[in-house]
Order: C-alpha cells, then sequence, then structure tokens
C-alpha cells in the first residue's frame, strides 16, 4: 500500500548471509509490482532485450558478447552450456574443487557425453600446472570450470587456464554464477567461450532467471551440435530470441523486472564500488572469526571475500541449528556447510547488505560462541 506522502513503506529487512538467493533492495522487489502483461508483446520483448544488451556489456566489449536468457535458477544455466555446447565428438575436461564442480560433472554423465574430471581439494589452490599438463596430453576439446566455487569461497584461476585453453584452440565453459557482477570480466581477454550466470546473486535480483553469456564467434558454432535438451537448448532459444524478440517458453516475467531494476542498481554502484563493499563485509567477518579463535577452511589468499567457510567449532555445545536460530531472530539467515569431508557453515557476504550489518552479525556470532565457551577472551 502506498502512504499518503507517496512513497511505498519499506518491506521487513532480512538480511541474507546465506550463498543465494541474495539480499534484495527494496526497489527491486517493488519492481515486480507492476500491470499484468503478457509477455508475447513487443513491450515486454523490448525489456528482455534491453536485459540482454546490458548483461552482455558487463561482460565484454560492445558487439563481441551475446546474453541468453532462460528462465531457471544458476544450474540451469549450467545445465544449458554443458549440453549445448560440446559436439558428438566432442571431449570434455570437468574441474571438480566442490559441489559445483561436481555437478558439472553430474550434468555431463546425465547427457553421456565424452568427458574425464580433473579431482581437486575443496580448500586448497588448485594445481594450475598439473591441470594445464591434463589440457595439453588429454586430446580435449572442451573445457569446464567453476570461477568461484561457493562451496567454500575458493576462487579458481579460470583465466588463467582458459588463456591457455585457447592456445591449444580448446572451448572453454565457466560457471560465473556467484563471480559475475563482483569482479570485473572480460569474456575476451579472459578467454571465456561460454559463460553462466544468474539474477539472483551479485547481480541483486530475485530468483528465477539464468543467463548464458557467449562469445559470438563460440555461439556461432554450437549451431550444429546436437540438440540434447528440448528446453534447455542455447543456440534455439538464441535463434528465436532475435528472430521474434521472445524467449521459446512463457518467462519469468516479474522476476525480469526486478532484474531490470537490479541491472540499473549495479550500474550506478558499479562492479569495483561493489565488490569493495563486499569485502569491506568481509574484513568485518574475518576479524571476528579471529577474535575468537576459529578457523576458515579456505586460506586467506585464495579467499573470494564473497562466501567463508568456517570450521565449527570442537565444543560439545556446539550446534549449527541454535546458531542459526539465534541469527535468524535478530534478522539474520546463515548456511551450513556443503562439503561432505569437512564441518562447517558458511557465511556469504553478496547482495545488498552494508558493513554495519555484517558487524550487528559478528556481535551475535560472538554472544553465541562465548556462551558455549568458544573464543573466551582472557
Amino acid at each position: 500500500m502506498i502512504s499518503q506522502e507517496g512513497t511505498l513503506p519499506a518491506v521487513r529487512r532480512e538480511v541474507l548471509l546465506n550463498p543465494g538467493p541474495a539480499t534484495t533492495s527494496d526497489s527491486v522487489k517493488y519492481a515486480q509490482v507492476c500491470p499484468d502483461i503478457c509477455p508475447r508483446e513487443k513491450e515486454f520483448g523490448d525489456v528482455m532485450e534491453w536485459i540482454c544488451n546490458e548483461l552482455s556489456l558487463m561482460a565484454g566489449r560492445p558487439g563481441r558478447v551475446e546474453t541468453v536468457l532462460f528462465g531457471g535458477s544458476g544450474t540451469a544455466a549450467d545445465e544449458v552450456m554443458i549440453s549445448s555446447c560440446v559436439p558428438a565428438d566432442g571431449k570434455l575436461l570437468i574441474i571438480d574443487n566442490g559441489a559445483y564442480g561436481e555437478r558439472f560433472a553430474k550434468i555431463a554423465a546425465v547427457y553421456k557425453l565424452n568427458f574425464e574430471v580433473y579431482k581437486s581439494s575443496g580448500f586448497a589452490p588448485l594445481d594450475c600446472n598439473a591441470v594445464k599438463a591434463k589440457l595439453a596430453n588429454g586430446g580435449f576439446t572442451h573445457f569446464a570450470v567453476v570461477y568461484h566455487e561457493t562451496t567454500t569461497g575458493l576462487m579458481n584461476p579460470a583465466p588463467e587456464l582458459c588463456r591457455f585453453c585457447h592456445e591449444r584452440g580448446i572451448t572453454t565453459i565457466v560457471d560465473a554464477v556467484s563471480a559475475f557482477a563482483a569482479f570485473p570480466i572480460d569474456m575476451d581477454s579472459d578467454c571465456f567461450d561460454f559463460m553462466a550466470s544468474t539474477s539472483n546473486k551479485n547481480i541483486q535480483g530475485m530468483a528465477g532467471a539464468c543467463f548464458v553469456f557467449c562469445r559470438k564467434e563460440a555461439l556461432e558454432k554450437t549451431q550444429g551440435h546436437p540438440m540434447r535438451s528440448y528446453y534447455l537448448n542455447l543456440w534455439d532459444q538464441y535463434i528465436h530470441f532475435k528472430k521474434t524478440g521472445q524467449t521459446r517458453f512463457t518467462p519469468p516475467v516479474q522476476t525480469l523486472y526486478a532484474l531490470r531494476q537490479a541491472i540499473i542498481e549495479t550500474k550506478l554502484e558499479g562492479i569495483e564500488n561493489r565488490y569493495a563493499r563486499y569485502a569491506s563485509c568481509w574484513s568485518i567477518l574475518v576479524k571476528a572469526v579471529k577474535k575468537l579463535g576459529l578457523r576458515m577452511l579456505v586460506p586467506e589468499e585464495v579467499q573470494s571475500k564473497l562466501i567463508t567457510a568456517i570450521i565449527e567449532p570442537s565444543s560439545p555445545q556446539y550446534s549449527f541449528e541454535a546458531l542459526h536460530d539465534l541469527a535468524r531472530a535478530g534478522g539474520f539467515t546463515i548456511y551450513p556447510g556443503k562439503l561432505s569431508d569437512a564441518d562447517t557453515f558458511r557465511i556469504a557476504n553478496i547482495g545488498d547488505i552494508r558493513p554495519e550489518e555484517m558487524t550487528a552479525f559478528t556481535k551475535l556470532l560472538e554472544k553465541y560462541m562465548l556462551s558455549i565457551g568458544v573464543g573466551i577472551i582472557q
């Protein structure tokens, strides 16, 4: 309801410290409140075209990148790439050092692709030389890597490895679901042929839309690839939109209106300034973690400063559920770890959150840890 002053009321503030969906601004939330429209109207097609053009400019130079929209999560965009971008006679190498690299491999297995997996630690830096040796000697035509492993906050050297691939004519596939709009990316200089992301992480929109960024030359080559998925086919979605200004199937209308507003806000803040804000929140968190004597799973030098996996304390009184409930009562949502061989909880500092909010959360974290005898200050 609009107030007498003509302003929209504030939405109850919930700070999501889970790794997505991320906290959104009220203006992004309210962008969804709009007149009903048939998405086949040209008016809405113009909205989608604007979104695609603006996203493309965030991923490369003008005219170099095409953005293809789909309804779905980041995993849907990953599945689009794996199912659409590898030809029948291709051979794919997948880096698995977290839940999302493992997911790449599961998708490839479902589609019965010819692929191999390079398995690495979920928290130690990737051995680039070993990966390069594997690429150089394995007869691979395609390479898939997660830029930022949302599992732990580990950064992978995707640009270095993708440049190595391009020197050898290997097509590159990058999950940038939780990297895009936090780190500057140029798909030409980074040598990313295909790159996936979503509306609900660093772009700070609502969940429900995902997108695949494509270098134009690489996209053109997929035209003759086997159509392994009907809904998630990259070339069909791209060419249909080019011809008609519409997606093949019903798009998530309200989510896309919110995404339009989120893109505007991203442009106003700037990607570098956004990352600086994220990094400031991370620094506040890390200071509190160290003060309490807690340990982080990933070495600081290879952390993204977007998501932090914290090793659970050994105290028998510790309960993630109790910590979660205390945080939730204070307006914060936290998330458990995802690695099966490490007991952690994760704190993300992406989305529309502020340093003062991270400071407030760390006070709750300290309150809980001190209550179970962890980090008692002498």
